[in-house]
């Protein structure tokens, strides 16, 4: 697949790769990792086991192939949303947040925000989402076409992308569920939550500057 910016870089379609066991501990054990926590986190709190996540690794992570997640925003034309890229580059790999097709007015409200105003740089920097937005972005219809359409599979793919502020009782209540949802395991859901929670709440109090993209400021 074609995605702007990312030249002939091997980018695939990686929507599959959602439903596999220790899909989610790869994707979100990246947010535990700071060494911040006197508790390290385990795969298996986000379902499947540490076999599972490192023999789904070996594919999310391939320099031969760079998976792509669709998070189509319904409404924008052409068709739009953001993208979850593997960037698989070798020394210098990451996950990024891109928006993607003719977003810019076509969809109303906080999902227009979220998606066109996080992003940087024609599209190229990371998307950047509040509380409100991203459970917009999540729970919307989700284009009717190809990417991600599951409702708590697009809250998670987007989770990192959180910043601001929320409602602690709320935010946990909603992460817990989509886990469960996913097939975490319900004896360490909360804790799965707690961590993911409280590195999000470290990263957005170290970014003093940032502001929400429907504030106009």
């Amino acid at each position: 697949m074609v995605i702007t910016g990312y030249g002939d870089g091997p980018t695939v379609v990686g929507e599959a790769l959602v439903g596999r066991a220790g899909f989610w501990g790869c994707h979100l054990l990246g947010l535990c990792e700071d060494g911040a926590c006197d508790e390290r986190a385990e795969p298996a709190w986000f379902g499947g086991d540490g076999a599972d996540a490192d023999a789904l690794a070996e594919v999310l992570f391939d320099p031969e192939r760079w998976p792509v997640f669709r998070v189509p925003v319904e409404g924008a034309a052409p068709a739009g949303g953001v993208a979850v890229v593997y960037r698989n580059l070798d020394g210098d790999g990451g996950v990024e947040y891109r928006r993607t097709g003719g977003v810019t007015g076509a969809v109303t409200g906080a999902v227009t925000g979220a998606v066109t105003g996080g992003a940087t740089g024609g599209g190229t920097g990371d998307v950047r989402l509040s509380w409100g937005e991203l459970a917009a972005v999540a729970d919307g219809p989700g284009g009717g076409g190809d990417g991600v359409s599951d409702r708590d599979e697009r809250f998670l793919l987007l989770l990192p992308c959180l910043r601001g502020t929320w409602e602690e009782a709320v935010a946990r209540e909603r992460v817990v569920a989509a886990l469960v949802a996913v097939g975490a395991p319900e004896d360490t859901v909360e804790r799965a939550a707690g961590h993911l929670l409280g590195h999000l709440e470290r990263r957005a109090v170290h970014e003093p500057g940032w502001k929400s993209p429907l504030s106009g400021r």
